[in-house]
């Protein structure tokens, strides 16, 4: 029987492919380093290789005997301190993984890029494949690091590797215990958004896109990639429905550089908004997946059953902490209620102090 290699199944989308790919009767190898949280997997009884990305011998290693690999290693962040580590993990991660799979001569890799590596859609646009990287000068070391990763992969299938990329757009879903890319919908919960400005994003099921990734494998195209998008949301919209299924009061929608500033000011902790999430925010990260449709026959299940799951999830896991920041609102929705009182000048304090601070905008 073909062995499957899977890097990254113990993240959110890694942990629901990992189950995608078992039940599909693969016969099923996963890698974790030593310290590996294996929470999202600790039920699954596959084989498991003890492996570090960045580390070539021991990926050779679990490469050996392996037919395909589903590269789905990697990290996520907008905070600025982490970007040397994306480059690290992302781009390195991803030139040791597939670089290793083109020397032994694997059947078939498919590796997870983002949908973000395209870059943020036109203002209320949608962009796909076609669009070409103009995001550079935003300063997103996520961003960056997942374009530039990418490059690697096809540089690889240039010479020779047969290779499928598969990009996501923003994952929501059930069994995020990382909180990675379901931390907006927590933060919005805990009341730990403040402002937000002008923007869009995709949300994409993670269910539907651990099954994208298998249709990748079985009708994609070498040499091509492939958008998994579900609903094209606008803050306004997302934030209203996730408070229609909540309860909980969206947060304050305020002008561009305002949103920057108040987040620099209030965002002092590991669970408040930082500055960068309020830049990236105020983009479009909207998409359309028509390819994917057409080429995998691939399509994603209603919106509303994705948002509804994803914050049962959340209330079932923190419902009593979350029932107590609903019933107080926290101090920086009263700051930034403030702040909006003051109105233009506030605005025009905000954008010096974005000076001030060196902070980019678009």
């Amino acid at each position: 029987m073909a062995k499957t290699l899977l890097t990254g199944a113990t993240g959110f989308l890694g942990g629901h492919l990992a189950r995608e790919l078992a039940g599909r009767g693969d016969d099923l190898r996963i890698t974790v380093r030593a310290d590996s949280d294996t929470r999202a997997i600790d039920d699954l009884e596959v084989e498991r290789v003890r492996c570090d990305i960045l580390d070539k011998r021991s990926v050779r290693r679990a490469l050996k005997g392996v037919d395909r690999v589903f590269h789905a290693a990697g990290l996520t962040s907008l905070r600025p301190e982490d970007t040397e580590r994306l480059f690290e993990v992302n781009v390195g991660g991803t030139r040791s993984v597939l670089g290793a799979c083109l020397e032994a001569g694997v059947e078939r890799v498919i590796c997870t890029s983002s949908a973000a590596a395209l870059g943020p859609a036109e203002r209320h646009g949608a962009a796909d494949e076609r669009q070409v990287f103009t995001a550079g000068h935003l300063g997103i070391g996520y961003v960056n690091s997942v374009h530039e990763a990418e490059g690697e992969a096809f540089r690889l299938a240039a010479r020779g590797l047969p290779l499928v990329c598969v990009n996501p757009a923003v994952v929501f879903g059930p069994g995020d215990v990382h909180v990675t890319s379901t931390r907006l919908v927590r933060s919005f919960l805990l009341g730990n958004v403040p402002a937000y400005a002008d923007g869009g994003l995709n949300v994409v099921d993670v269910r539907d896109v651990a099954t994208g990734h298998l249709l990748a494998d079985t009708h994609g195209v070498l040499g091509e990639r492939y958008i998994l998008g579900g609903r094209n949301f606008t803050f306004d919209r997302l934030f209203a429905d996730l408070g229609r299924l909540s309860g909980t009061e969206p947060p304050l929608k305020v002008p561009h550089g305002l949103a920057l500033a108040m987040a620099s000011l209030l965002g002092l902790g590991p669970s408040t908004l930082t500055a960068q999430e309020a830049l990236v925010a105020s983009q479009f990260w909207t998409y359309r997946a028509t390819k994917a449709k057409r080429e995998l026959g691939w399509k994603a299940r209603p919106h509303e059953e994705t948002l509804s799951d994803t914050v049962t999830w959340y209330l079932e896991r923190e419902g009593d902490r979350i029932a107590r920041a609903r019933r107080s609102q926290p101090l920086q929705y009263r700051l930034a209620g403030a702040a909006i009182a003051v109105g233009e000048s506030a605005s025009a304090a905000g954008l010096r102090l974005l000076g001030g601070l060196g902070l980019r905008r678009r």
